[in-house]
């Protein structure tokens, strides 16, 4: 009953930037943290930035100066701002919103993921 849908994904040179967005849609209470994952071929899933509903963001070290997470509450989204993007950055990204679905539980709900690809 709880869909994400992301957008934004693409092919950039190195150097350039994207602008990833995931929106929830559903029946829900609200949406504790945001996170951004990616996943690069033959890697492991890895943690790139959460953001809290209040308080402070993390980003992994790698992504730290070049993206930016942020939130907009009332239309349910999550954004991720990738600047001078490295070809290291390439993989698929997935956003995973931690939801309430009722007072008393708390559910993962993951994207579907979105391919960012970095030439060089």
């Amino acid at each position: 009953q709880v869909q994400l849908v992301e957008s934004g994904g693409g092919l950039v040179q190195a150097g350039g930037s994207l602008r990833l967005s995931c929106v929830a849609s559903g029946r829900f209470l609200s949406i504790n943290d945001m996170s951004w994952y990616r996943q690069a071929p033959g890697k492991q899933r890895e943690l790139v930035a959460t953001i809290p509903n209040g308080g402070s963001t993390n980003y992994a070290d790698s992504v730290k100066g070049r993206f930016t997470i942020s939130r907009d509450n009332a239309k349910n989204t999550v954004y991720l701002q990738m600047n001078s993007l490295k070809p290291d950055d390439t993989g698929v990204y997935y956003c995973n919103l931690l939801i309430s679905i009722t007072p008393y539980a708390n559910i993962p709900y993951w994207g579907q993921g979105t391919q960012v690809t970095v030439s060089s």
